[in-house]
């Protein structure tokens, strides 16, 4: 498959978190970020367990746990928290800040340098998020606002060591999305019936909505998304993040009859802008130090297989 195409079903997956504002305020219980996050995780998780029927060995049980709170366990419900407290695209929209995360991340833990190109684009995204939020300033609240940070901070830090950790030999996505999803939801379960005690009493459009959060939106998406990861650098997928919040936007505009301002309106243009730059510039190279790999045919393959001492260390792609 090539890169557009890889790029584009990548897309789908913050296109379709975009809507998760819309559903959490218009169809779920009030006041219950943790019980969503909960039943958003960990349906969607052992349902693709069920599918995959394959489960982390060795050093994969803490990298999971450790990607799966990074990415769902704290991300979950910081982003529901935020959700409750700010309007649909006022929340979606801060979370493509995340760029500037990934940028800062990448350096330290994958010694990527940032490129101008990476940098530019993060403060453009950014200036896209200020434009939008400066609307509604005084009446902002500051929990919420400082949720929706906290979980962009979180979610790039899960995408970064995504990229640097990959996935164990014959590990496809699908799997290591069944792996994260349960290991945060697991994480969430306790915190929920602590913070919120028994679940609430559920109508036809809150378990529609649960339905649609754990199926498409989440057990769809986050394959789409760390597929993505394995095949893109870790800024080209971060950089897809402002779509989310566009989509959010556009979403409260069309359904839920709200207002976009001039001044908003430009702001989602230099985020669209900074998607679109983020996957124009050259794959990032390996870090510094780092071995050239090289490939091998089937005939030198088999040949260096013979010439080499039965203890030694196996030949890796």
């Amino acid at each position: 498959m090539n890169r557009t195409a890889t790029v584009l079903l990548t897309a789908l997956a913050p296109a379709s978190w975009g809507t998760t504002y819309a559903v959490t305020t218009e169809f779920l219980p009030p006041d219950r970020p943790l019980f969503t996050a909960l039943l958003r995780a960990l349906p969607a998780g052992l349902l693709l367990l069920g599918i995959t029927r394959v489960l982390p060995k060795g050093i994969w049980w803490g990298r999971a746990a450790v990607l799966g709170a990074l990415n769902i366990g704290a991300f979950f419900p910081l982003l529901f928290l935020s959700a409750y407290r700010l309007p649909g695209g006022m929340a979606a929209v801060v979370g493509s800040a995340g760029p500037l995360f990934v940028v800062g991340l990448s350096a330290l833990l994958l010694g990527q340098r940032p490129t101008a190109r990476s940098v530019v684009t993060g403060i453009v995204a950014a200036s896209g998020v200020s434009l939008v939020v400066l609307k509604a300033a005084g009446a902002l609240d500051a929990l919420g606002v400082a949720a929706a940070v906290a979980s962009t901070a979180s979610m790039s830090a899960g995408t970064v060591l995504t990229k640097r950790w990959g996935r164990p030999d014959g590990v496809g996505p699908l799997a290591l999305t069944g792996w994260q999803l349960t290991a945060g939801g697991l994480l969430i379960a306790p915190l929920a019936l602590l913070a919120e005690g028994a679940p609430p009493a559920l109508d036809g459009p809150a378990i529609g909505g649960y339905l649609y959060l754990a199926l498409a939106n989440t057990a769809v998406g986050y394959w789409l998304w760390f597929r993505g990861i394995g095949r893109l650098s870790a800024t080209q997928v971060t950089f897809l993040g402002p779509l989310s919040p566009l989509t959010a936007a556009l979403v409260g505009w069309a359904a839920l009859g709200q207002s976009l301002t001039p001044l908003q309106l430009a702001g989602m243009a230099l985020a669209f802008g900074a998607t679109v730059a983020g996957q124009l510039g050259r794959p990032e190279q390996p870090p510094a130090g780092a071995a050239p790999v090289r490939t091998f045919s089937f005939r030198e393959r088999n040949a260096r297989k013979d010439s080499m001492d039965v203890t030694g260390p196996a030949l890796r792609r």
